[in-house]
């Protein structure tokens, strides 16, 4: 063998090699969940049972999701509905309010990491029109709660919600009935959140694309159909026509999914599922969380996030009540309460390098501050 080639296998070796680690690096909840499910496998070796720990129907209606909103994001919906909005606005409270609006409408219809994905570097962009970069940490955080807490009401608006929706199967009225409380308060104290930004003028925003009106038609049925799947109307393996339709518009659309979000799903299928086969785990976690619903999921979302914290605890109460209240109200908090935050994270350390700690610590002062005050008025209603 030539040593040209040998030399060229090598490359090719530490090439792979060094994608995968950036794989894992770049998507550590997914890398955390992977590992605690592979560390149950030594407790409850795998078996025939395994298969019943997936949720299929929320595997399925998620994956749909993802694939219309990336395709709707890269049609450039988002960007030009954001900036008609924003092009009314003359300074940067006002503008933020717009932000914090359009984010929490956006949390409802396209989850609450899309939301982000879309409208946090158009936030970046108006402060930097603005000259006011200097409160882009701030714009962020509200921004983010605004995502975290308006997606709550309804089932595709957070990815937990998707999951509590189908694994208990809650009537959609009730649903509504359950979220509505939580997410009016929420959107009232986000708003509050907004006065506290300087009326700095903006000027020379430039004029959004227009984009696509037939690719959006497309997108927009095709997300119908999967909200028609998600409530049950249509049996949930039809939404997957919409991946198959979106990839003849734009095949790009389905290597850009979020799939290690997916991923994280899956693992932490496996992580739960193993849990609740453990007496010892399934004693200890059964009696706390039929003891303190509310209070352990929303605890549990602090420490591993509120995604993996509903599909742990759902193994071991009916409660489904004060889980979805927990759990969405969790989704503010630490930094990794919610998947959606290390997006905020991520996008303000590329803006902003070297003032990715200070953030952190910012981040999770408010919003600690925001989950006490929420708790506070929840014991109260309660």
């Amino acid at each position: 063998m030539k040593i040209s080639t040998i030399l060229s296998e090598e490359n090719i070796i530490k090439a792979t090699i060094n994608t995968i680690f950036r794989f894992f690096k770049q998507n550590m909840m997914f890398t955390i969940s992977a590992i605690a499910a592979v560390l149950t496998m030594f407790f409850v070796p795998p078996d025939k049972n395994y298969i019943g720990y997936f949720d299929f129907k929320t595997l399925v209606c998620l994956f749909c999701v993802l694939i219309i909103v990336r395709a709707l994001s890269a049609a450039e919906l988002f960007s030009w509905l954001a900036g008609k909005l924003i092009s009314l606005c003359g300074n940067l409270r006002s503008v933020t309010l717009i932000l914090t609006f359009i984010t929490l409408c956006g949390s409802l219809l396209i989850t609450n990491d899309m939301a982000l994905l879309a409208f946090l570097p158009l936030g970046y962009y108006v402060l930097k029109q603005a000259k006011a970069e200097k409160y882009l940490a701030y714009l962020f955080i509200v921004l983010t709660m605004a995502a975290n807490l308006g997606g709550m009401l309804t089932p595709f608006g957070n990815p937990q919600n998707l999951y509590l929706f189908s694994f208990y199967s809650i009537d959609t009225l009730e649903f509504f009935k359950i979220m509505l409380p939580p997410f009016a308060v929420s959107v009232a104290l986000t708003i509050i959140c907004c006065l506290p930004m300087p009326p700095v003028k903006i000027q020379n925003i430039a004029a959004p694309n227009t984009p696509d009106s037939r690719k959006i038609t497309v997108y927009l049925l095709l997300f119908v159909i999967v909200i028609l799947s998600i409530f049950r109307i249509l049996p949930y393996p039809i939404a997957l026509i919409a991946p198959i339709i979106i990839a003849f518009f734009n095949r790009k659309t389905l290597r850009e999914a979020d799939y290690p979000l997916i991923l994280t799903f899956c693992a932490f299928f496996v992580f739960s599922g193993n849990l609740s086969r453990i007496p010892a785990v399934e004693t200890f976690l059964g009696d706390l969380v039929n003891q303190y619903t509310l209070l352990t999921s929303i605890g549990v979302s602090q420490i591993i996030s509120n995604v993996p914290a509903a599909v742990l605890l759902s193994k071991f109460t009916d409660n489904y009540s004060q889980i979805l209240l927990g759990v969405n109200i969790g989704g503010v908090g630490t930094p990794i309460a919610s998947l959606a935050s290390l997006i905020t994270i991520r996008y303000f350390i590329k803006y902003q390098p070297g003032k990715g700690l200070k953030f952190a610590k910012i981040f999770a002062i408010l919003n600690l501050i925001f989950l006490a005050v929420l708790m506070q008025i929840f014991a109260v209603i309660l």
